[in-house]
């Protein structure tokens, strides 16, 4: 049976490493489509073909793949004008791995449903690196049927995949785990400030915390790697990034009912870098913001 052909939207810090693995791992036939040429040309030497347009790059694809910067440049490509959706055809599957409103994702998959495609939600989740290694967590809403079908292409460039019930709840499980990750990365940046301020150096503290109950991927990696070295790169995961994940949980949260006064802190706290000049910089720095005497 001949393999399906991949187009792939959006070649950027995570895109890129995961259209590589689609088209090296998995042996795939792959077209990209991206607004800078830079991707398109590292990835032409592995293998990756620039379709030139949204349009043709759907009209040429069997499952597309889509990683974007958020769910409004997403809903402006599905509506475009020789966008998405006036090319999607039956038979076809489409594939959100990023991060989308929960609402807006059920939308679009009724649209595409209308039009004989399938469509999951399958943001996905921890680092660059992962996505180099091929190492992500995706998380995945939608029928599981079509799930099936096109895990082969998941796996190139994912280690762990959950499907986490119908279409919206792979997002809905991306972003209350990125409201988790901020609250706790706010938590270490305020015990860093404190044990600072007492006289107590930061990184012991953290080591310490590390080998008890307070233990947690955040407190290793964004705590002991961002927070303690003080160190906040450019073209990581934002604070503005983060701010417009957080929102989509706050969003659902409001329609459920649920006071999230944890995750209304975070967002204050990310209101508060970007007024500060941070907006840029890797999301931990919301550390200089607690601390301020930095």
């Amino acid at each position: 049976m001949n393999q399906p052909v991949i187009g792939f939207i959006g070649l950027g810090v995570m895109g890129e490493p995961m259209c590589r693995n689609v088209r090296v791992r998995g042996g795939y036939r792959v077209l990209a489509v991206d607004r800078d040429p830079a991707p398109l040309e590292r990835l032409a030497a592995h293998g990756v073909e620039a379709a030139g347009n949204i349009g043709a790059l759907v009209r040429g694809s069997d499952i597309v793949l889509a990683s974007l910067p958020s769910g409004r440049v997403l809903d402006e490509l599905a509506h475009a004008n020789d966008g998405l959706l006036q090319n999607i055809r039956t038979g076809q599957t489409f594939i959100d791995l990023g991060t989308s409103p929960v609402a807006m994702t059920r939308r679009l998959a009724a649209q595409f449903a209308e039009r004989g495609a399938r469509y999951l939600d399958a943001p996905v989740a921890r680092t660059r690196q992962a996505a180099e290694a091929g190492t992500l967590s995706v998380m995945v809403g939608g029928e599981a049927a079509t799930l099936e079908t096109v895990k082969p292409v998941l796996a190139c460039f994912a280690s762990e995949i959950t499907h986490c019930g119908p279409v919206g709840s792979g997002q809905v499980v991306k972003i209350l785990n990125n409201m988790v990750l901020f609250q706790t990365v706010a938590a270490l940046s305020e015990a860093y400030a404190i044990a600072r301020r007492c006289g107590v150096d930061p990184a012991l503290l953290f080591d310490t915390l590390a080998k008890g109950s307070a233990d947690s991927f955040a407190l290793r990696n964004h705590g002991v790697k961002a927070i303690i070295p003080q160190t906040f790169p450019l073209r990581a995961f934002s604070v503005e990034y983060a701010k417009k994940d957080l929102a989509y949980a706050l969003e659902v949260a409001a329609e459920t009912g649920v006071d999230a006064e944890g995750a209304h802190r975070v967002d204050r706290l990310f209101d508060q870098a970007i007024a500060h000049g941070l907006g840029d910089q890797y999301f931990p720095v919301i550390s200089r913001v607690v601390d301020d005497s930095l």
